[in-house]
């Protein structure tokens, strides 16, 4: 069935399928649209170039197990992404932790600077997200930091879907204009 709401389910379906073609149209069609999820969170080109790569093999070999009553095709590709992305954050942060017990090693330079940038930027993130209206800061904190689906914020919320997006979508405009030079 083709809803107009869920426009890649027959490229998702006839993947299932082992579809080949239809699997690269639905690449091209969305992998813009996970690649700027995964920027988003992870703040890193190479990343989020894997996170994307790994999500659609999952894509690929998982495509049949996909309910369209949990949400669109899109929004359940973004929760692949999504969820591999934080996967990567928490692997990187038992790296750092690690790294850190074993005290600082000569390898990276840069390291001290990069921290300051990053903590920096962290702030300015902070700042901008404290003039937001605390049901768009709450959906972004939930959306974007902790990795949540729209369904997952809706229900942390007890908000309606509609909602929840209006607040995500709002509130990101006010954080780009915030953060703009």
């Amino acid at each position: 069935m083709d809803e107009p709401s869920n426009p890649y389910l027959p490229l998702l379906s006839r993947t299932a399928q082992g579809d080949e073609g239809a699997f690269a149209q639905l690449y091209r069609a969305t992998s813009g649209k996970l690649y700027a999820v995964s920027l988003q969170m992870l703040h890193r080109q190479d990343w989020a170039e894997d996170v994307v790569q790994e999500a659609f093999v999952r894509i690929w070999h998982n495509a049949g197990e996909y309910q369209s009553e949990k949400g669109t095709v899109l929004s359940w590709m973004i929760s692949i992404a999504r969820y591999r992305a934080l996967d990567m954050l928490r692997a990187a942060k038992s790296r750092r932790e690690t790294s850190e017990e074993e005290g600082p090693t000569q390898e990276d330079p840069h390291s001290p600077e990069v921290a300051l940038y990053q903590k920096r930027e962290r702030a300015d993130i902070d700042d901008c997200m404290d003039l937001l209206e605390g049901s768009q800061r709450h959906a972004i904190h939930l959306a974007y930091f902790l990795g949540l689906t729209h369904f997952e914020v809706c229900n942390r919320l007890a908000s309606p879907l509609g909602s929840v997006k209006s607040w995500i979508r709002r509130g990101l405009e006010r954080l780009k204009r915030c953060l703009e030079p």
